[in-house]
């Protein structure tokens, strides 16, 4: 059997590991991805302020998969035939980042795990291609974004007054965690670097409430009273001198200016010197085929270009959202292929959707990175090993983010002796308010707070993650 994963991300990286350590040597694992480098996201906030290189947070992944056994082709893969073509057995088309070729490789199984496509394109202005703002979503952006930081802060040290704005550059952007890491992060290197009192720093977020993290905020228990993430969120703010504007969408940027809507329709223009603002994603774009040749795309995948698997995808309001819409196992229509990590398309959002006084739509999509991506990738290879033993097109293991909890230490200060990071726990990802009636998710597994110790243990994982994705001694030891 031959195993095809596209995309070398946490998730399809996890994928090929575990396939590669729980097949035996006849079958083969595959991976096409057209970087040769593995990044670790979540540490891309270091660079972009200058306290990690691009380096700390990269390294050559064909050197892994060669030692491992698992067949890598850098390369881009345009099309799918998870039926293969006239009696033909399954293949993908994939073309060449070194000569540009297109050539086919055979397959049994398929994961698509090919994560987001940055549309910076979807707000005119947005981002460091052709673009007024930085980013943090790649370590080419980051180390990018640390080099105009270092440009500004020189530009204060003569004593100039800057506006600094973090945040998301469209209405339905993910990942505010990432937003809010980073700007806590330049908060506190401003103050290492001795120019806090010049700067003023502008948190600019489609959340309708500081908290919110796409996940529809969090409630935690505390001294026998139950507070909401907003509170814990708004006292951080306040403490460390951020302001703040929520349930923002950005109409478009020019450079030192960026026009943006609310939720109660009105339209404003914000002057900034320095600008770090996340896109929305969309799917990589991918074709598929079915065995006749016929282009089945648009049932395959959403309108934002996610694949659909075993989700319930029919239009609810939000009264009537459940956690069993959710999928279980990742397999899409065609039994031999897969979608994980942010390649697959979620039934709806997490967070309640809001729509400006004029129409707009302002609201978090909801996140899919991190541990659930990994996860996920563990549930899907673990599936399809059992498939291929048994011969049985019924995938066995299940992961559905309305039973997945997750933990996350956001970073709010690069220091070892004087850091912070929140750390923060939440079961299950998906609020289930018929089991946890007004709160969603359990109390006792919900939890959230800020420390020096947090940092240490962003450090550490950080460490641990990067041992785990090089595939070295006992790496499975290591949870996702």
């Amino acid at each position: 059997m031959k195993i095809v994963i596209i995309g070398a991300g946490i998730s399809g990286h996890t994928a090929a590991l575990v396939l590669r350590q729980k097949l035996s040597k006849e079958h083969d694992v595959i991976v096409v991805s057209p970087n040769k480098m593995w990044n670790w996201i979540p540490s891309n906030i270091w660079v972009g302020v200058g306290q990690m290189s691009s380096s700390d947070v990269t390294f050559e992944i064909a050197p892994i998969y060669k030692k491992q056994g698992i067949i890598f082709h850098q390369a881009k893969c345009t099309e799918i035939y998870p039926e293969g073509l006239n009696q033909s057995k399954p293949f993908i088309k994939v073309q060449s980042t070194s000569s540009d070729q297109f050539y086919d490789i055979e397959c049994d199984y398929i994961v698509n795990a090919t994560g987001p496509k940055l549309n910076f394109a979807a707000t005119p202005g947005l981002g460091p291609h052709g673009g007024h703002t930085q980013s943090v979503c790649t370590v080419e952006h980051a180390v990018k974004t640390s080099a105009a930081l270092d440009i500004l802060v020189e530009e204060m040290k003569r004593g100039h007054n800057k506006t600094l704005v973090v945040g998301t550059g469209h209405g339905m952007c993910t990942c505010e965690g990432a937003a809010f890491e980073y700007i806590f992060n330049l908060e506190f290197e401003l103050r290492r670097r001795g120019v806090r009192d010049k700067a003023r720093i502008i948190f600019l977020t489609n959340e309708a409430e500081l908290g919110d993290f796409g996940v529809g905020g969090l409630n935690l228990e505390m001294g026998g009273f139950i507070t909401p993430s907003k509170t814990l969120a708004e006292s951080l703010f306040v403490e460390r001198g951020v302001d703040w504007i929520l349930g923002a969408h950005v109409h478009k940027i020019d450079e030192k200016t960026l026009e943006y809507e609310t939720l109660d329709g009105e339209r404003s223009t914000l002057s900034y010197d320095f600008a770090m603002l996340l896109p929305p994603f969309t799917g990589v774009p991918l074709k598929v085929f079915d065995q006749s040749g016929v282009d089945v795309s648009t049932q395959i995948f959403n309108a934002g270009g996610f694949m659909k698997v075993d989700a319930d995808y029919t239009v609810k309001t939000y009264e009537n959202w459940l956690p069993e819409d959710w999928p279980k196992t990742y397999q899409t229509r065609f039994k031999n292929m897969f979608a994980i990590g942010i390649a697959f398309a979620p039934p709806h959002q997490i967070s309640k959707p809001m729509k400006s006084k004029n129409g707009t739509v302002i609201a978090p999509a909801p996140p899919r990175t991190g541990m659930p991506s990994a996860i996920m990738g563990r549930t899907v290879a673990q599936s399809i090993v059992d498939m291929v033993n048994t011969d049985s097109k019924q995938p066995t293991y299940q992961s559905s983010m309305a039973d997945l909890g997750a933990a996350c230490v956001a970073s709010a200060g690069f220091s070892m002796l004087n850091g912070s990071a929140v750390s923060m726990t939440m079961y299950p990802i998906v609020p289930d308010f018929k089991k946890y009636p007004g709160v969603g998710r359990s109390l006792t597994h919900t939890t959230g707070e800020i420390g020096l110790s947090g940092h240490w243990i962003k450090k550490l994982l950080h460490y641990a993650f990067i041992y785990k994705a090089k595939a070295l001694p006992f790496w499975w030891i290591i949870p996702e």
